[in-house]
């Protein structure tokens, strides 16, 4: 199946990321407070906010940090954050998709803007990527949770679509509606999920090597690290040999 070297490809920007934690704590609290504010305070009864708090727990973010962003949902200082979704295109024509949490539409459009051009890219209208995107549940589980056939047999057990495994994990993809279904009936066969999340599948991917390649990592980079974005997913492919070459 298809994924092997786009899980490569967010792992090595994942890897960046890691560097500058308090920027992803920022982040997930971010996530942690809007979805507490726009269901119940309670991970057991709100599913985007179990899957948020399991993405802390994944990254080690600290409980009291946690249960702080939790907290901050109830109070009536919070800050009253949109969500918003912009598609553009990358170097070698990669599609990308950019999911963001912010206070200050103008700001953050202005900053998709100046990002995209500034990295070999151009921001598009919206719709113009996501048609080639499938919208799904995805959840990840470490090698170590157990084998393939293992993982297979649970995956079909608890009612998941698909699923990628390699030696860096398992991608188990379900619809939207039943992802947090087929992740609690997951949880009782393999254990607590490293995350659990709504993510946009490509259709098609895009092998993208050398120069290009190199550009098209920046760009990802760059939009990692706005402040205001939450996920970016693409379709590109990136060979693991080229990985290795950029560190």
């Amino acid at each position: 199946m298809a994924g092997h070297s786009k899980f490569k490809n967010i792992m090595h920007r994942k890897g960046a990321q890691d560097k500058k934690r308090s920027s992803m704590f920022s982040k997930l609290s971010r996530e942690i407070t809007v979805a507490a504010k726009m269901g119940l305070p309670d991970p057991d009864m709100n599913p985007r906010l179990r899957a948020a708090v399991l993405a802390a727990k994944a990254q080690s973010m600290p409980k009291d940090n946690i249960q702080r962003a939790i907290d901050k949902a109830s109070g009536g200082d919070t800050e009253n954050y949109e969500e918003l979704r912009y598609e553009g295109f990358g170097p070698a024509g990669v599609a990308i998709i950019v999911e963001a949490l912010t206070d200050n539409r103008n700001r953050t459009a202005t900053n998709m803007r100046t990002i995209f051009s500034k990295n070999g890219g151009n921001l598009g209208a919206s719709g113009s990527v996501s048609h080639g995107f499938e919208r799904l549940g995805l959840i990840e589980y470490p090698a170590s949770a157990g084998d393939p056939d293992k993982v297979l047999e649970a995956a079909l057990e608890a009612g998941a679509e698909d699923i990628e495994s390699d030696d860096d994990g398992h991608r188990i993809w379900t619809s939207v509606d039943e992802l947090h279904t087929v992740a609690k009936a997951l949880e009782g066969m393999l254990g607590e999920a490293e995350a659990t999340k709504l993510a946009w599948k490509p259709g098609l991917e895009v092998e993208v090597r050398g120069d290009e390649a190199q550009s098209l990592l920046k760009l990802l980079d760059a939009l990692d690290d706005d402040d205001d974005v939450q996920t970016v997913w693409g379709n590109e492919s990136i060979p693991d040999e080229e990985l290795e070459k950029f560190g």
